[in-house]
């Protein structure tokens, strides 16, 4: 589909006028005191995700990292949107299992009835309920590393430590507006002028990362944070869809010696890569952009050997959970099949 059913957290408005990214609308938030209506509590909440949205992927991570995966269950839905929005079809009888739902709009109509906007992903759902929660994908991510953390694994690292908080906000801005909406700026546009401008921001953004990251081996302080998080899930999907797909094609990521070996290292990082789904990924892209990709293609490459490469990044110190340490492995149910790695 070409419209405005969305891949993203925040909806994608597109077609004659400028790519602009709506904000979300139900902006609950799940706290530890339950302010909004919406305690921490484990067992209650379901994470809604396609592992083809970069937003959705912020939360895998996070999730991930923070060993959340036994009190905050994951649903995981179809790459393939259609017109009822996103669908449970992976599952057994296209249901899923825990909500009953066939399709996501289920929980949002459950909250608001005739809801104008979008149904996007990441969402949260209030499981006795089966009501959305929130679906606010800027803040989802925040409040897992804070608000949940009386529920955390012991050793999980800090992603948003209080120290840093105002440079990690600081670069996530910059990334955000530039690089994880830069590329859909440039790939839902118009005209030859509006994608160049587009094209060059983001690239000249690229550049400063590439500046930043030569002699730092994370974003902000010498831990992943939530700022490596938010770049990582565009990234990771530059060279597979963006460069081709949305045309940002100045060069591919891994031509860039600092960039590629940053994003290799998070990528062999416990809790990274192992939420990577490049299937689900490619066939979102190249199948539901119709407007871009009217065949429905979906390209055979890039290779994908290279992301278990050395990247010594290491030698630049720092290292990724600090003090704490890594999370376990992936649940079985929860596993991505293995796609052309070594």
């Amino acid at each position: 589909m070409s419209g405005t059913a969305g891949i993203d957290g925040g909806n994608e408005t597109y077609g004659r006028k400028p790519f602009k990214r709506s904000r979300s609308h139900f902006g609950d938030r799940i706290t530890a005191d339950g302010r909004d209506g919406w305690p921490v509590e484990a067992g209650r909440y379901r994470l809604v995700v396609s592992r083809a949205c970069p937003w959705a992927s912020r939360a895998l991570v996070s999730r991930r990292l923070l060993g959340l995966e036994g009190v905050l269950s994951l649903a995981v839905t179809d790459p393939i949107q259609d017109d009822r929005s996103w669908r449970f079809t992976l599952d057994p009888g296209g249901r899923d299992p825990v909500l009953g739902i066939r399709y996501l709009h289920e929980a949002y109509d459950a909250r608001e009835s005739d809801y104008p906007g979008g149904v996007s992903v990441p969402a949260i759902v209030d499981v006795p309920s089966g009501r959305l929660v929130t679906n606010d994908f800027q803040r989802i991510t925040l409040d897992l590393a804070t608000e949940w953390s009386a529920l955390h694994r012991e050793g999980a690292p800090d992603l948003y430590p209080q120290a840093l908080r105002e440079e990690i906000d600081e670069v996530a801005e910059y990334v955000y507006r530039d690089v994880n909406n830069g590329v859909y700026r440039a790939g839902f546009a118009h005209d030859q002028e509006t994608y160049e401008q587009a094209c060059r921001t983001l690239f000249d953004r690229l550049d400063w990362l590439s500046r930043r990251l030569a002699d730092r081996r994370y974003l902000v302080g010498d831990t992943v944070t939530e700022a490596d998080i938010r770049l990582f899930t565009t990234l990771v999907r530059f060279d597979a869809v963006y460069h081709g797909h949305f045309k940002c094609n100045l060069r591919k990521l891994a031509e860039d010696p600092v960039l590629w070996a940053y994003v290799r290292d998070l990528y062999q990082t416990p809790g990274f890569g192992d939420t990577v789904d490049f299937d689900h990924i490619k066939r979102h892209y190249y199948q539901v952009h119709t407007g871009i990709n009217p065949t429905g293609i979906v390209p055979l490459g890039p290779e994908l050997g290279g992301w278990l490469t050395p990247h010594h990044r290491e030698q630049l110190g720092g290292s990724p959970f600090g003090d704490g340490t890594p999370p376990p492995p992936v649940p079985e149910a929860e596993r991505v099949p293995v796609q052309g790695r070594p």
